[in-house]
């Protein structure tokens, strides 16, 4: 899989992308991920990406120059399975959506900021508007990285343990169940005795039932969504 991201704070996402799982993916040889720094592509003397908005109003908007040349030389490089825009306004990222994403070869993302981008750009190229939450951030890049990580944990060969993606909450329409290690007993304080039986039958039980108490708990509507 590789993954190109489109950002004017390419320094931003450096971090995300160093360590722990995603730096292993891509130590692997599984995932690889380009950062593109927009203000390299504009023909502004002084590199400026934004301007203001027809029809007055406050704010700035991300230009269409230097975001489109960077698409089309991208693009001319390779085919993209999805151009996918970081927006408040895009679909709703859950765990299916990050499912299949993590099947896909090639993917784009592009970090908005400010108002946003030309809305010529959104009807030209973008093939899927992502949003992490009903909440506004400064720009998309930590929105991007949330996105990235949700998908490349699930490219095989990425967990040392693979089944362990397929446990985790929403894979289900439910939330994991309650987790435990050792010590069995820490000051009082002791593991449920189902755990220790060895009786895994009685085990997966008991997390099923731990799982849909949590959800109904927590997330009802995610039991709802479970049964459309």
């Amino acid at each position: 899989m590789r993954i190109d991201i489109l950002t004017i704070l390419p320094q931003l996402l450096e971090s995300p992308f160093s360590d722990s799982i995603l730096k292993r993916a891509q130590t692997k040889g599984l995932v690889e991920v380009h950062l593109h720094d927009i203000r390299s592509y504009s023909t502004n003397k002084h590199n400026k990406v934004d301007d203001t908005c027809y029809g007055g109003g406050a704010g700035m908007v991300m230009t269409i120059q230097p975001i489109a040349d960077c698409i089309d030389k991208l693009k001319s490089e390779r085919e993209y399975d999805e151009i996918i825009f970081m927006t408040p306004d895009g679909e709703l990222l859950d765990q299916p959506m990050a499912n299949q994403l993590s099947l896909k070869k090639n993917i784009m993302m592009l970090c908005g900021h400010y108002k946003g981008i030309d809305e010529r750009l959104r009807e030209k190229y973008i093939t899927k508007e992502v949003s992490i939450g009903d909440y506004v951030l400064s720009g998309g890049e930590l929105a991007a990285a949330v996105l990235s990580d949700s998908i490349i944990r699930l490219v095989p060969g990425v967990l040392n343990d693979e089944t362990s993606a397929l446990t985790d909450s929403f894979q289900d329409n439910l939330l994991a169940p309650p987790v435990y290690t050792r010590p069995s007993n820490y000051k009082g304080m002791e593991v449920p005795p189902v755990l220790l039986s060895g009786n895994f039958k009685e085990i997966d039980k008991w997390r099923t039932e731990k799982a849909l108490e949590r959800t109904k708990a927590r997330r009802p509507g995610l039991i709802n969504k479970g049964e459309e």
